[in-house]
């Protein structure tokens, strides 16, 4: 299983400045290590000049997606839109969509299906708040969240099509990273739940950590059981500390 490194943009960069961080990561990652794959989530504006720039190795998406082909839905962008604009990736549920644009476990699940059938791969975001880990809430907040993001998925798109990123809102830009223990229990039961949806295909998805990641944190995430790549904010948007993530050595392991 190939590690997945994944960079969210967020609301950041021109395409001038898409395409100028991207020629800085070709020259310090001209290929990824081969047990490594790579994804540059930008936004809609960069997404076609970044998909010209992009070198070897390099895949790209979009950072959120509606579920339909086309219509009346002003503001929005379709899969197809996406895969147009040379996009192969798409986030879905990440938690500032949930927070702030108030999304729904069942509109997650919606366009987390929709966007598979429509040709593009997923990485389905899920994670509690402090709140809801310090009340006990973190297994029935990832039970619901899984529960409507993975409604409508059909087995076949995993695990190659699917991947499941874990991010505590608690630890996403704070500085803070979820503890070894804390990463443990969330991705054994984030697997858990996949395998009890999916049977095998659940055992070979992917997932992600996702939560102040950095080029002195990533290689003792990614060494952790069930982590199977990371999805990075702050720390992806320099060319430098982003292809650092991108070759962090794993302890241990010979990665």
């Amino acid at each position: 299983m190939q590690l997945l490194i994944a960079a969210n943009w967020k609301m950041y960069k021109t395409g001038e400045e898409a395409v100028s961080t991207l020629a800085d990561l070709g020259r310090l990652l001209p290929s990824p290590p081969g047990d490594r794959q790579v994804v540059v989530f930008v936004p809609f504006t960069a997404l076609a000049q970044a998909a010209r720039a992009a070198g070897p190795g390099l895949a790209l998406g979009a950072q959120n997606c509606y579920p339909a082909e086309e219509g009346a839905f002003t503001g929005e962008i379709s899969p197809a839109m996406i895969r147009a604009a040379g996009g192969t990736w798409v986030l879905a549920g990440h938690s500032e969509r949930r927070s702030l644009f108030r999304e729904s476990d069942d509109f997650v699940g919606r366009k987390t299906a929709f966007a598979l059938r429509a040709g593009l791969q997923v990485i389905l975001c899920v994670g509690e708040t402090l709140e809801e880990r310090d009340s006990g809430g973190l297994r029935p907040v990832l039970e619901r969240q899984m529960r409507g993001g993975l409604d409508g998925v059909d087995p076949a798109f995993l695990p190659s099509s699917l991947a499941v990123a874990y991010e505590p809102v608690w630890a996403i830009g704070s500085g803070r990273v979820a503890g070894r223990e804390e990463i443990l229990e969330a991705h054994g039961l984030i697997r858990s739940l996949l395998e009890n949806r999916f049977g095998a295909a659940g055992r070979g998805a992917r997932i992600l950590y996702g939560g102040s990641v950095k080029p002195d944190n990533a290689g003792s995430v990614l060494g952790l059981d069930n982590v199977n790549g990371v999805l990075v904010g702050g720390a992806s948007l320099r060319a430098e500390s982003f292809s650092a993530i991108a070759r962090a050595p794993v302890p241990g392991t010979g990665r």
